[in-house]
């Protein structure tokens, strides 16, 4: 007997007020006390308006964990027929966990004082949390379990945060003279957002509302070919070989900013609609035997509106074109919430009213740290 899996409930949980545009800097400080050069050329073309920090405004004082935005998400799923005591695997994507050690679905664990599970932490970037929402699906759909929850979250605001880039702002006077220096690690200072999403998966659907059955979720890896090109936590080297941030003495790890999110601009624009829409893509439309008819909304993540109709051309390019009177999304309310963007998407338009029985979605999450993808679908029922 073939199981169907069913996402049965979605939450989210957002940090603090809305940051708007003119209040990052209050939030994230100045680097080296200068107004960054990056920030308005960045926002202009990223389109978001607002939005969530750990932070506290004029102090950069964390006032949530990662962990806490995760379980306060999870807290919100609960309802009469559904308690935490109800799940059986807990699977947790992140990029910015609070620690290197113990997994981050641990200290989740630790948070809501579940009961003896399993628990499984996905790693990565924005992946990471479809990576969590693919292990329970399998888990059920092998009869493993009846029941479990999966997650994204970021906490990225205090990786962000200036105090991270002052000794590189003291050491490297070439960057008035190297813009480039400062532009790949100040680019994502202005596109990042924390908040995190949670999904009560089960294998039966809800009696008195809508369910999303899951139809498929493929994940494709071109990390064979390509080479990095979003990272923390390593130095690229001048013949492309990797240096470790714990092959550095711990000063060169601070005036290098080793430990910030660095992102190489010109490979993520010359690449990215190749190896996360068009390749896979054909594949994907192959192995499913689907097509752009099929689906009534389509659910993108992508980090700014400027890749929005480069991310069209795409579609077209493989004949899967979808007007964008189908796409929905809410960047320009919530910023770019990495492995949480999927789960913030889906949960307003879960929880919105406008879903009819029978209308299908397609989910897209790119992550560009050495080029994957994801695309899932899903059925309203």
């Amino acid at each position: 007997m073939v199981v169907d899996v069913y996402i049965n409930a979605i939450e989210k949980f957002m940090p603090n007020e809305p940051v708007f545009n003119d209040e990052i800097e209050d939030y994230l400080g100045y680097i080296g006390g200068k107004k960054s050069k990056a920030k308005n050329i960045v926002l202009r073309s990223n389109g978001i308006k607002r939005r969530f920090y750990v932070l506290e405004k004029g102090t950069q004082k964390q006032l949530f964990t990662n962990a806490e935005l995760c379980s306060n998400a999870i807290k919100k799923l609960q309802n009469s027929s559904f308690s935490l005591d109800d799940i059986e695997v807990l699977a947790c994507g992140t990029t910015s966990p609070d620690q290197l050690m113990p997994g981050h679905s641990l200290m989740v664990q630790g948070e809501l004082k579940l009961k003896p599970i399993e628990t499984i932490s996905a790693s990565g970037i924005c992946l990471s949390g479809v990576n969590a929402l693919k292990y329970i699906y399998l888990a059920i759909k092998s009869k493993e379990i009846l029941c479990g929850v999966s997650t994204g979250s970021e906490a990225s605001s205090p990786i962000l945060s200036a105090r991270n880039f002052e000794e590189e702002s003291k050491c490297l006077e070439e960057l008035e003279t190297n813009p480039n220096i400062a532009f790949e690690k100040d680019f994502l200072r202005w596109m990042l957002s924390d908040g995190a999403g949670a999904m009560l998966l089960q294998d039966k659907p809800n009696k008195d509302k809508i369910s999303l059955k899951i139809e498929f979720i493929d994940i494709l890896s071109y990390a064979g070919e390509m080479p990095v090109c979003m990272y923390s936590g390593l130095e690229i080297l001048e013949d492309s070989k990797i240096k470790s941030w714990r092959a550095f003495d711990q000063n060169e790890v601070m005036e290098k900013s080793l430990l910030s999110v660095r992102q190489d601009v010109k490979l993520l624009n010359e690449n990215i609609v190749e190896y996360t829409v068009v390749k896979p893509l054909q594949e994907i439309i192959k192995k499913r035997d689907i097509k752009a008819s099929d689906y009534n909304y389509f659910l993108p993540h992508y980090s700014s509106l400027y890749f929005r109709d480069k991310l069209y051309e795409g579609l077209k390019k493989v004949n899967f074109e979808i007007p964008y009177e189908k796409w929905f999304t809410n960047l320009t309310n919530f910023g770019n919430t990495g492995s949480a963007s999927i789960y913030i998407i889906l949960e307003e338009l879960f929880n919105s009213g406008k879903l009819k029985k029978g209308e299908k979605i397609l989910c897209y999450v790119p992550e560009s740290g050495r080029f994957s993808t994801a695309f899932f679908s899903l059925e309203v029922v």
